[in-house]
């Protein structure tokens, strides 16, 4: 139903609960209008509060990522990711995954949780990439990592 103004300055078309069920399409959305402060707290607590995928061989560098500031080389297989904006707190949860172009290897990653070596902060994660098996540390051309809370 459209919505219309008249000479009097009357709108009509509204019900008094709000805008009728789909009356808005995402063709009717601006780019970018929706932000998370416009979201309700469970939808903004199932997003991620940061990621970044970045080659962890020779010097690192982050290919993509969102939160994220800088990566820390703290020697072989072992990483800091700096979160640009600190999180609420160190309850988070992380995800991270390992890979190779030119061997086509995937490896481990331990996060936490009593591990040497392995931190949660609010201003950063360490972790470690390790040869699937954890007898050593390596360096992977492919690390991904995300953090939810």
């Amino acid at each position: 139903m459209p919505i219309a103004i008249n000479g009097a300055g009357t709108i009509t078309g509204i019900s008094a609960g709000g805008l009728p069920d789909s009356c808005i399409t995402t063709d009717d959305i601006a780019a970018n209008a929706v932000t998370a402060a416009k979201l309700g707290a469970d939808q903004a607590s199932g997003l991620a509060k940061a990621w970044v995928n970045f080659n962890g061989t020779g010097t690192v560098a982050i290919r993509a990522s969102f939160n994220v500031s800088s990566i820390t080389d703290n020697g072989t297989g072992n990483y800091t990711v700096n979160f640009t904006t600190a999180l609420a707190d160190a309850n988070y949860c992380v995800h991270a995954t390992t890979g190779s172009t030119t061997t086509q290897s995937i490896g481990g990653v331990r996060i936490g949780g009593g591990v040497a070596g392995a931190t949660f902060t609010t201003s950063a994660c360490t972790f470690l990439t390790t040869d699937g098996g954890d007898t050593q540390y390596l360096d992977f051309d492919r690390v991904f990592f995300s953090v939810f809370r």
